[in-house]
């Protein structure tokens, strides 16, 4: 077990591939590093779910970043002790495997979202995820930055910033350097839809 502070690089991208991780309290985003600086956040990572990627039967990579959004404890486990007990356990091996093909089905969805969806539509899909699958609550603190946000939404942090804006003042969310509450999931959900 270890811990991170808000920031903290929890793996690598590129890195040699030594253990699997379980976020055992807190959270982290797993993201592409690309060029310039401009990263793309694949998802958002909370208690219990593992981080592995296809390196664990490739080629011992880590193939994304990990970083920690809040104060969030890791376990690490030796990718030998793992893949043994995916082997022996049968139970273990099906749960793991439906945990890693929703995680697959959501990131096919985001992909879909983010190639044909206008950016107020990618921001409406963004905000839901963050409101019904991270937080399940319709009010929750900030701990993504304007700029993981951005990232999270396939969009610049200005464009994000923008909309966010538009978004604030047609009373559909309300947002603060403390927290995000939703206002009008129905408004949020039609722009998902329609745009």
């Amino acid at each position: 077990m270890v811990h991170f502070n808000k920031g903290e690089t929890i793996r690598k991208q590129g890195t040699y591939m030594s253990h699997v991780i379980s976020i055992s309290s807190g959270l982290a985003k797993l993201y592409l590093e690309g060029n310039e600086q401009r990263n793309a956040i694949i998802r958002i990572v909370k208690p219990t779910n593992f981080i592995g990627g296809p390196g664990i039967y490739l080629d011992q990579r880590h193939h994304f970043s990990v970083t920690a959004l809040m104060s969030t404890t890791v376990c690490f486990i030796d990718v030998a002790v793992f893949k043994e007990i995916i082997e022996s356990n049968k139970i273990f091996s099906i749960q793991f495997m439906k945990d890693f093909s929703r995680n697959t089905l959501a990131v096919y969805n985001r992909l879909l979202c983010l190639t044909q969806k206008q950016m107020p539509g990618r921001m409406a899909d963004t905000l839901i995820y963050l409101f019904e699958e991270i937080f399940e609550s319709k009010k929750f603190p900030m701990y993504l930055s304007r700029q993981d946000i951005s990232e999270l939404s396939g969009m610049s942090k200005d464009s994000a910033v923008k909309i966010l804006r538009e978004f604030q003042n047609d009373k559909i969310i309300n947002l603060s350097d403390a927290e995000m509450e939703l206002l009008d999931p129905e408004a949020l959900q039609r722009i998902s839809r329609t745009r």
